[in-house]
């Protein structure tokens, strides 16, 4: 088993940053790999980035890439989504997930471990 706990999520106006954190537990942690999804109410989840288990590999949505970083800490058990230059669209529920399969990949299903969920609103 895996937990995810995520922070940071807060209103932000067009153009800033914020940096959302995820706590992650579990005995095998560092073998998954862990991705950040987002859904708005009423709209399919939607992928946003996930990095491999080493966290050497990182893959990115086209609609944040430039703009959004991820990164991972084993040693903390931490990983972080960086946004910057945020944009009224990037509002959403954001959640942080985990897969025993070590890779990073963008289908949702492939992810068996999702946390609560943070809130990010963009303001115009």
């Amino acid at each position: 088993q895996v937990q995810l706990t995520e922070s940071g999520g807060e209103r932000v106006q067009t153009g800033g940053s914020l940096r959302l954190s995820c706590a992650a537990s579990g005995r095998t942690v560092n073998s998954h790999s862990l991705g950040w999804f987002r859904q708005v109410p009423g709209k399919e989840r939607e992928f946003v980035a996930a990095t491999s288990w080493s966290g050497t590999r990182t893959v990115y949505a086209d609609s944040i890439k430039g703009r959004f970083t991820m990164s991972r800490d084993n040693a903390k058990n931490m990983v972080y989504l960086q946004m910057n230059s945020l944009k009224p669209e990037d509002t959403a529920v954001y959640y942080c997930v985990a897969s025993g399969v070590g890779l990073p990949t963008s289908i949702w299903s492939e992810y068996e471990f999702w946390g609560q969920g943070t809130q990010v609103t963009v303001s115009s």
